[in-house]
């Protein structure tokens, strides 16, 4: 679990006088949002752990139907997942950041390349989990500092559902992407989340504004959304290209086209992305924008380690990426690649050797 603890050396701080009436929380409050956003954040809400007494049962079903595919994870723990009060009990707020990473450009112009691989926005550059939670200390130590109490910082590798306490906080709302989006932030940010033993005045939470739209479920390659605001993380490429293990369902492979990490087209598609407003932290627009597949297909561990240091892509490995790759190469049309491909059909990863036989078949024909 990513999570940090912080008290003031020697215990809490000592409260200044009425500190607990409403008046001098709300200013507390107002402190707290201006030093966010002086950290570069892009919006700052705050909310309550007992905020999404929905969220429990929504999980739940969702893991009953299967849907949450290889993803053991999302069920283990579910009493902390499915109620952010029994992660922490102590805690009495949780503030939520968003923080944007809004690219300078469409990201479905690399689907058109395919002799490259189309890399998720998010993903790069630098891993936002370091530089968000790094954002999320220094103000936790801000409201340490000035009003005592205790902290845990979160950025979406801990059991806690980010989305719907965000929307109970106020900084948008899940789409029918099942992704928050905000009327002033489009869908590019991340969330981090920081909870406090402070009492914090709530924010109201937002309203869905989606209305008849469906630009997102009809930009879906594979047609992974059952319904308007539901998932299947089994058919959605971000699933298949990062957390699942082994072969990809055939069926499903020509459907992934260059996409070797993540999928962005439902975010793309957004109307709301009009009033996105520019990432400021530049590390995240990175070197890993559609490289070229040869280049991948050649990398062994240590040069996939190498290549993709201080990258959230390092996380999946070399046989997972390769493996990606070689679907891409398979979708490509490039018959040039095709001795690659062949080249891999002996691989010591069994899902690597498939997807080169698959990749090789299909480039000859």
């Amino acid at each position: 679990m990513r999570s940090s603890t912080s008290r003031p050396q020697g215990g809490a701080a000592p409260r200044p006088p009425g500190a607990d009436s409403p008046r001098d929380i709300s200013v507390q409050k107002k402190d707290l949002v201006a030093q966010a956003l002086a950290e570069g954040f892009s919006a700052v809400r705050v909310t309550t752990p007992d905020a999404v007494p929905q969220a429990a049962a929504r999980l739940a079903a969702f893991v009953a139907a299967g849907r949450h595919g290889q993803m053991g994870w999302m069920a283990e723990r579910m009493n902390w997942r499915g109620d952010p009060a029994a992660l922490w009990p102590e805690a009495r707020a949780v503030i939520m950041l968003a923080e944007a990473y809004t690219p300078p450009h469409d990201p479905r112009e690399d689907l058109a390349r395919p002799g490259r691989g189309a890399v998720s926005v998010y993903a790069q550059g630098r891993d936002y989990h370091d530089i968000v939670k790094a954002r999320l200390k220094r103000v936790g130590r801000w409201l340490i500092d000035r009003a005592g109490g205790e902290i845990k910082v979160f950025v979406d590798t801990a059991p806690v559902m980010e989305k719907p306490l965000a929307q109970a906080a106020g900084l948008g709302w899940q789409g029918k992407h099942t992704n928050l989006l905000s009327r002033a932030l489009g869908n590019w940010f991340f969330l981090g989340a920081i909870f406090t033993t402070l009492p914090l005045l709530p924010d109201p939470p937002e309203a869905e504004h989606c209305g008849s739209c469906r630009a997102c479920l009809d930009a879906c390659p594979t047609d992974a959304f059952p319904a308007p605001f539901q998932l299947d993380a089994r058919r959605c490429i971000s699933y298949l290209t990062i957390e699942h293990r082994g072969p990809v369902d055939e069926g499903l492979r020509p459907l992934m086209g260059n996409r070797i990490y993540g999928c962005d087209d439902c975010l793309a598609a957004c109307p709301w992305n009009k009033f996105a407003v520019a990432a400021g932290e530049m590390r995240y627009h990175g070197p890993h924008r559609a490289p070229l597949l040869e280049d991948l297909a050649v990398l062994d561990d240590a040069g996939f380690r190498a290549r993709f240091a201080g990258s959230p892509i390092k996380r999946i490995g070399r046989d997972r990426m390769v493996r990606n790759v070689l679907y891409a190469m398979g979708n490509s049309g490039m018959a040039r690649l095709r001795p690659l491909a062949q080249g891999l059909a002996e691989d010591a990863d069994p899902a690597v050797r498939d997807a080169a036989r698959w990749a090789a078949g299909r480039l000859a024909g």
